[in-house]
C-alpha cells in the first residue's frame, strides 16, 4: 500500500534469536492497513533470512550511529499516517491490537497509547511495566516519568520530530515528550488495556544508571532543574504528592 494507515517500525542489529516473535505476532494480526518496517544495523547473523520470512516487510540493512539513528532512518521511510516501534523482541499481545489502535486513528487521534507487560525471554508475563499509563495524557504527565512505554505509543507521522542523538539510552523519552507537546490531551486516547509484550532485555535494561541520568537531564530540559530536583528528592523520601 502507498499511504497505509499504520507503519510499524522494527530496529534490529544481531537479533535473531529475538525477531521471530515479533515478525509472527505482526503477520498474525486481523488488521491488514499497515507496513512493516524492519530497520537492521548491518546484522552479521541470521536478522535477514529471518526478516524476510515477512514477505511483505519493507528491509533496510546498513550501518547506523545507533539504535536512535536507525529509528530515525525508520521515520523517513515510513509512509503511513501512524507510526508505532516495536522492535525486536517485543511483540503485540493479540491479534486485535492493531484492530484496537486503528479504530482510533480512524477518528483522527494524533496519540493512541496503551499499557504494557515485561515478558521473559521464553514470551511469560513477568509484571506489568511499573508505570501505568494515564487516563489523560498530558506534557505534565511525563514529568513523573515515562509513564508509557514507547512501544505501546502511536503517534501520528506529522507530529513526530526526528530522535536528537545526543542521547545515547534515553531518547526515546525525549522524542515521547515532544510528541505529547505537539498535540493537546483531548486528541489522545487511552486504549486502557495491556497491548504490547516487552522483551526485558534492551539497551536501556543493560545500562540502567546511564539511562537514568541521561534521563534526569532531559527531564530537567522540559521541566525544569529545580522541579526535578524536587521530584527525585520526593522519591528518595517516599513522598507521593
Amino acid at each position: 500500500m502507498d499511504t497505509p494507515l499504520i507503519s510499524i517500525i522494527t530496529i534490529t542489529y544481531n537479533a535473531s534469536k529475538v525477531l521471530p516473535v515479533t515478525i509472527r505476532s505482526v503477520m498474525e494480526q486481523d488488521y491488514s492497513d499497515f507496513e512493516h518496517l524492519i530497520i537492521d544495523g548491518a546484522s552479521t547473523d541470521d536478522t535477514l533470512e529471518i526478516a524476510r520470512s515477512n514477505p511483505g516487510a519493507r528491509i533496510l540493512s546498513e550501518k547506523d550511529a545507533g539504535l536512535y539513528d536507525a529509528m530515525n532512518k525508520g521515520l523517513r521511510m515510513a509512509r503511513g499516517k501512524y507510526v508505532l516501534f516495536l522492535n525486536a523482541g517485543d511483540s503485540f499481545r493479540t491479534k486485535d491490537t492493531l484492530s484496537n489502535f486503528a479504530r482510533e486513528a480512524e477518528k483522527d487521534k494524533d496519540i493512541i497509547y496503551a499499557d504494557t507487560m515485561v515478558v521473559d525471554s521464553n514470551g511469560k508475563d513477568i509484571a506489568p511495566r511499573h508505570h501505568t499509563a494515564p487516563d489523560l495524557l498530558t506534557f505534565e504527565s511525563f514529568s513523573k516519568g515515562m509513564l508509557v512505554c514507547h512501544q505501546a505509543f502511536m503517534v501520528k507521522k506529522e507530529i513526530a520530530p526526528e530522535y536528537d542523538l545526543s542521547y545515547r539510552f534515553s531518547a526515546d523519552y525525549d522524542w515521547t515528550v515532544k510528541c505529547i507537546k505537539n498535540t493537546t490531551p483531548e486528541r489522545c486516547v487511552n486504549l486502557n488495556y495491556y497491548a504490547i509484550n516487552y522483551l526485558s532485555d534492551g539497551l536501556t535494561d543493560k545500562n540502567k544508571m546511564k539511562s537514568l541520568r541521561e534521563r534526569y537531564r532531559i527531564m530537567s530540559r522540559h521541566y525544569g532543574y529545580y522541579p526535578t530536583l524536587l521530584h527525585h528528592i520526593k522519591l528518595v523520601l517516599g513522598i507521593k504528592k
